[in-house]
């Protein structure tokens, strides 16, 4: 009899184990995704992404946001390195359209990929000081400082964060040089809007070559932005990451 109230004993004991590891489980699963004051699901999970330079070799980078010429003035907060990260979904899609474009003599320009949620902050922290304008006469000379909320240059959350979104140009392999396209990257105005024609005719043209392939290849244009593309079946649509970008951030 001592042995059945010993083998019950026992049996109980592995199944507490077994449901207290699960729960365990599910709540270290959990700790990476958490729902913000606003409503937006943030996660710490980098597991979708890859690096840039190695899902698509060809790609030129110039990470503005690591540097200080930005419309901030300062390296942005989360760019730890010179870095670009995508979902491996948008990653894919971007390779073939580079592969596209180096068959027409031309290479991508990133400006930048995914942004952490950290960074999307500090814009917004940024754009509440109505006082810190060194960088208005290169990227917003047209516009006050205290009107970029309002026209929805800088928000409390961007597409950037759920990693497949990218900012980019074209590079001419024969003259060694970026493709004019009519304005600066990260230009606060009407002159960035990709139909703008108060360009010249082979300005809009360029636009028309980046915007085209992109689009044939599942990316899909922003209408105030020139060089800004969203993958159109994103595979996290709901959810904005927050680690940073250092070499040490995607997971082996």
């Amino acid at each position: 009899m001592k042995h059945g109230i010993i083998k019950k004993g026992l049996f109980a004991l592995v199944v507490a184990l077994m449901l207290a590891s699960t729960l365990l489980f599910a709540g270290c699963a959990s700790d990476t995704d958490i729902i913000d004051e606003e409503g937006y699901r943030l996660s710490g999970d980098s597991s979708g992404f890859v690096l840039l330079s190695e899902a698509v070799p060809d790609a030129i980078l110039e990470i503005r946001y690591y540097s200080t010429y930005n419309f901030v003035g300062d390296r942005i907060d989360g760019y730890e390195e010179p870095l670009a990260f995508l979902t491996k979904e948008a990653a894919a899609a971007l390779k073939a359209v580079s592969d596209e474009l180096v068959g027409m003599g031309y290479r991508l320009k990133i400006y930048d990929a995914y942004r952490p949620q950290k960074a999307v902050t500090n814009f917004k922290n940024w754009a509440l000081d109505v006082n810190d304008v060194r960088m208005k006469q290169y990227f917003y000379p047209e516009l006050e400082k205290d009107v970029l909320f309002p026209l929805g240059y800088i928000a409390a959350h961007s597409g950037h964060s759920r990693g497949s979104t990218v900012d980019l140009t074209l590079f001419d392999m024969t003259l060694q040089k970026e493709v004019d396209m009519g304005g600066t990257f990260d230009y606060f105005g009407e002159l960035s809007h990709p139909d703008y024609r108060g360009i010249t005719q082979q300005q809009y043209d360029n636009r028309m070559i980046l915007r085209n392939v992109m689009i044939k290849h599942g990316f899909k244009p922003l209408v105030e932005e020139w060089w800004h593309f969203t993958l159109e079946d994103e595979p996290y649509p709901d959810t904005y990451f927050t680690f940073p970008i250092n070499s040490d951030s995607l997971k082996r």
